[in-house]
């Protein structure tokens, strides 16, 4: 086994988030080997009772690789205690309403007259400022208001799809705003505000969509990316589902024709040329469905990919890991716990062709609490991690296959 030498070892960061923004923003950097300081009320994060309990398996995917701390922040001795950690970090994360975090005592002026050099993420619904200031926002609300909805769902049967991709994505471009602000503070010294709102990041994830309303002023909807890309999803004749995706290449239509074994529809008018498969989608995609309903599963995986056609089953998430490329990668890894799922999905980076082989839980509320501070009180600013073993094993690493 290879050694992954952590891209943010040394990087100490408090986050006080709850739900999934802030905690996605303080994952990545966590992955990425930052000690990550998860700062809880009492009552802990909410999403940790999300499915009963105080460790929903919702709370285990965006806490991992980070220590729990419960600060009581109306307590003097508590807010002397996250001052102090303050004072030490580099970063801060937080996903307050507006004007919440000052309250707390934890604004940006607060901290960073404490530390000049900290780097201050703050995630909201809407901005800090203007006329939604004040709504409350969660993952739906900023899909919808966002227009990204408009352009993945199916006017007929609108429903919201799968997971929580606006908290997610937020999430995501608040850990990148951080690394910017981090390298940023490398050349002036200067820590800085990075600010991130789920409208803001869900605006510019839909960006394509966007530069086509600006350049084309037809407004998007969802039908126009799968047409466009010429991308089916086919039921076969032993119920499961197939996903292909024949771009702008002529040699992928011409692959699928030969797959079907159907020279007949490589000359039919309604589908010649590329132009006439965009308009004629539907009537396509019922051709289409009609033949591939008429062979398993595994007949057509073997016929596209002899004929070099982009595709793949639609998996089930019990079927992903099993998959022989996801085996291949090392995208499962081991849980080092007792009291958790035995297995995660790894970081998906690799620096070097070393990536992460195991990952550390996502903390009990208040788990390294008394450890914490103990080792404040003996007069450690920053104390270190109690579980070294833990991440030194965490940092071992596969290079290249399995």
């Amino acid at each position: 086994m290879a050694t992954l030498q952590p891209a943010l070892s040394g990087i100490r960061v408090v986050e006080q988030g709850t739900f999934i923004t802030g905690p996605c923003a303080g994952m990545m950097l966590a992955d990425l080997g930052a000690d990550v300081i998860k700062v809880e009320s009492p009552e802990g994060d909410p999403y940790r009772a999300y499915q009963a309990g105080q460790y929903s398996p919702h709370f285990q995917a965006y806490n991992r690789n980070k220590r729990s701390l419960a600060l009581d922040m109306k307590q003097a001795g508590d807010r002397e205690i996250f001052n102090g950690l303050i004072r030490e970090a580099d970063v801060y994360i937080q996903n307050f309403r507006p004007g919440t975090a000052a309250r707390l005592g934890a604004g940006l002026e607060q901290l960073h007259a404490l530390n000049p050099r900290l780097v201050y993420c703050s995630i909201s619904g809407f901005g800090s400022s203007g006329p939604y200031v004040d709504r409350p926002s969660y993952d739906s609300v900023a899909q919808a208001l966002s227009g990204f909805l408009s352009v993945v769902v199916d006017y007929r049967r609108p429903q919201f799809l799968g997971p929580a991709l606006a908290d997610a994505i937020t999430g995501l471009y608040a850990s990148q705003g951080v690394l910017g602000a981090l390298v940023q503070r490398g050349r002036s010294g200067k820590g800085c505000h990075v600010e991130i709102s789920m409208l803001e990041a869900m605006a510019h994830f839909a960006v394509e969509p966007f530069a086509a309303f600006f350049a084309l002023h037809q407004v998007p909807t969802s039908a126009d990316r799968p047409r466009l890309a010429q991308a089916y999803i086919l039921r076969t004749a032993d119920e499961r589902l197939i996903a292909i995706h024949l771009s702008s290449l002529e040699k992928f239509w011409k692959g699928l024709t030969a797959a079907l074994e159907a020279p007949e529809l490589a000359i039919d008018p309604r589908f010649n040329p590329r132009e006439r498969r965009i308009a004629e989608y539907e009537a396509l995609r019922q051709e289409l469905d009609a033949r591939f309903a008429r062979k398993p599963l595994a007949h057509w995986m073997q016929r596209l990919q002899a004929e070099d056609v982009p595709h793949a089953p639609v998996n089930r998430i019990d079927d992903v890991v099993k998959d022989p490329q996801v085996e291949h990668l090392g995208i499962i890894v081991p849980v080092e716990a007792p009291h958790t799922a035995t297995q995660a999905v790894r970081p998906a980076l690799q620096f070097d062709g070393a990536r992460a082989g195991s990952v550390l839980p996502a903390p009990l509320l208040n788990e390294h609490g008394a450890a914490i501070r103990s080792a404040i009180a003996r007069g450690q600013a920053w104390p270190a991690a109690a579980e070294e073993s833990g991440r030194r094993e965490r940092t071992r690493t596969r290079a290249g296959g399995l």
